[in-house]
This record gives C-alpha cells, sequence and structure tokens, in this order.
C-alpha cells in the first residue's frame, strides 16, 4: 500500500478497533476485523472514496454485523457463561472515556446486555450511542432507511434499559469501596463482606471450560461472600493481585508473573456491590497480557 493510503488508514484504526470492539465484546476478534478492513482498504481503488471515515466504518460495522450471526451460534453453545473480553482503559485503548456515559458504553456490565441485540439493532445503537452517527449516516452505512433506523434504535434502546446497570457513584467512591471489598475477602472476613454486598447481588464466571469456575451465577449476599473468600484461598505466593482500570471503571486483576489469571469486574450501587463479572477464561485474557506488558 502507498504511504498516503497506509497513513490515511492508520489514522483510522484506534476508532476501528473502539467500534468493532463494542460490536463483537470480544478484544482478539475486534483485532481481526480491523485487519479485514485493512485487506479490503488494501484492495479497493480509494480515489473513488469521498470519506475515508465513512467507509472504514461502514466496512468495519458491516463485517462485525455478519461475524456476529456465527458468534451468536458459538456462544450458544460456550460452556458456561459468556462475559466480555476485559480491555485496559487507562491509556485510551477504547476512545476518550472522560464522562459517566463514556464509560458506561464500555462497561462490561453494558456489553454483556448489548448480547441480547440483534446484529443490526447492536450496530445502529453503537454507532448512535457511541459515535453520535445521525440516522441518515447510519442508514447509508447499514442499508436501511431513515425512519428504519430509528425504529431499530428506539427498540434497541428499550432492550438495553431493561438491563442496564448505571453508574450512579463516583470514580474515587467506588474504588473505596472496591479497596475494602478486596481486603475483606483476602483476609476471609465473611461478615465484612456480605455488608458490602446488595442483598440480590449476583456473581456470574466465565472460564470457558478451561477454568473450573461456577458455571451458573452465584445469588444473594451470603452465597458470594463465601464464594469469594472461597476463590481468594487459592491465592498462592508470588500472585499479585491489583485494582486497575478495565473497560472504564476499577476492577481487580490477579497475575501470576506476567500473566493475568483472572479479572473481577464490580458493579456498585451506592455504598454495595451489586454484581461481579468473574473472567478467567485464558483465552479471554491474552489481550489483557499483551497490552500491558
Amino acid at each position: 500500500m502507498e504511504p498516503d493510503g497506509l497513513r490515511e488508514f492508520q489514522a483510522h484504526r484506534p476508532r476501528l478497533f473502539a467500534l468493532a470492539y463494542r460490536m463483537l465484546g470480544s478484544a482478539s476478534e475486534a483485532e481481526d476485523a480491523v485487519q479485514e478492513t485493512y485487506l479490503r482498504w488494501d484492495g479497493t481503488d480509494r480515489g473513488l472514496i469521498r470519506s475515508a471515515e465513512a467507509w472504514l466504518t461502514t466496512a468495519t460495522v458491516n463485517l462485525c454485523r455478519t461475524w456476529l450471526v456465527s458468534a451468536r451460534a458459538r456462544r450458544e453453545a460456550y460452556v458456561g457463561p459468556w462475559l466480555p473480553e476485559p480491555v485496559p482503559t487507562a491509556r485510551g485503548e477504547l476512545g476518550p472515556l472522560e464522562t459517566v456515559e463514556e464509560r458506561e458504553q464500555v462497561s462490561l456490565a453494558l456489553l454483556t446486555v448489548l448480547e441480547r441485540l440483534s446484529p443490526v439493532e447492536r450496530a445502529v445503537f453503537v454507532l448512535r450511542e457511541a459515535f453520535g452517527y445521525a440516522h441518515r449516516e447510519i442508514a447509508d452505512m447499514l442499508a436501511l432507511t431513515e425512519a428504519n433506523s430509528q425504529q431499530t434504535y428506539r427498540r434497541a434502546s428499550q432492550r438495553v434499559r431493561e438491563g442496564r446497570a448505571r453508574f450512579d457513584v463516583s470514580a474515587d467512591q467506588a474504588r473505596e469501596l472496591i479497596e475494602r471489598f478486596l481486603k475483606a475477602a483476602r483476609t476471609g472476613d465473611v461478615e465484612e463482606l456480605e455488608r458490602m454486598l446488595a442483598t440480590d447481588v449476583t456473581a456470574t464466571a466465565d472460564g470457558g471450560g478451561r477454568i473450573n469456575t461456577a458455571r451458573r451465577p452465584v445469588l444473594g449476599a451470603n452465597n458470594v461472600a463465601r464464594y469469594l473468600i472461597g476463590l481468594f484461598r487459592w491465592e498462592v505466593p508470588g500472585m499479585r493481585i491489583e485494582l486497575t482500570e478495565i473497560n472504564g471503571a476499577t476492577a481487580v486483576a490477579a497475575w501470576a508473573e506476567s500473566n493475568p489469571v483472572i479479572v473481577i469486574g464490580i458493579e456498585t450501587a451506592g455504598d454495595v456491590v451489586t454484581a461481579l463479572r468473574l473472567i478467567a477464561n485464558p483465552e479471554k485474557l491474552v489481550y489483557l497480557a499483551r497490552s500491558t506488558a
């Protein structure tokens, strides 16, 4: 590829990755989608393209739409709960996350909810909510009418609202709660840990059948507290447990040397933890390991 074409693509690459990740919930698949878009960009007559951004966005989002059909079939056969891949975001890996709304758009909670949507609903929702495209532009990208784009967006928004978690505490408040939560879990203080958990708290673990994790969500404060304390009993000498920014929020990550072994996304409301998402499938931690090396 000539330098100008390569330079143009590289300028858009971070944004294309952020789009593909929001569409697929998988960092590794998002990288593959961006690479495939690059090959298509390389093979097209770029002299006929009026807007590189529009062309690249259209190519990426429609590629992801196609992949979501086969991804859904794979996820239905997945062993245990399926959760999104964790992505570190402190260095802007998913774009600017300066507002509560921007952090919500990449949260593990929202990405999990987006699995409820059809591929076209997800595409319309992501393009509108996360990237601010007008319905006329979305319609052109997805080969819809403008009215159809608006109707699809309303339907998708309603389905997302039904299961959406809101960030109703500041990042500093959430971090302070998570620090106390982690201390109680590591010291085995069941009563203290239970006080920090909502009555209807859930803990969902994704081991992908490769790591021995609970294959159904654990429900209730007492059950979740005992489950977590049992998990932290497996802590071994040399293991590093730290708080880090994952998907726009403070999360717990455990490392064995340079390899992440689990990421725990923690959802809070007020002064309690309402949901935990434990990602332990080694395949889903590859991007995290590589991006923090």
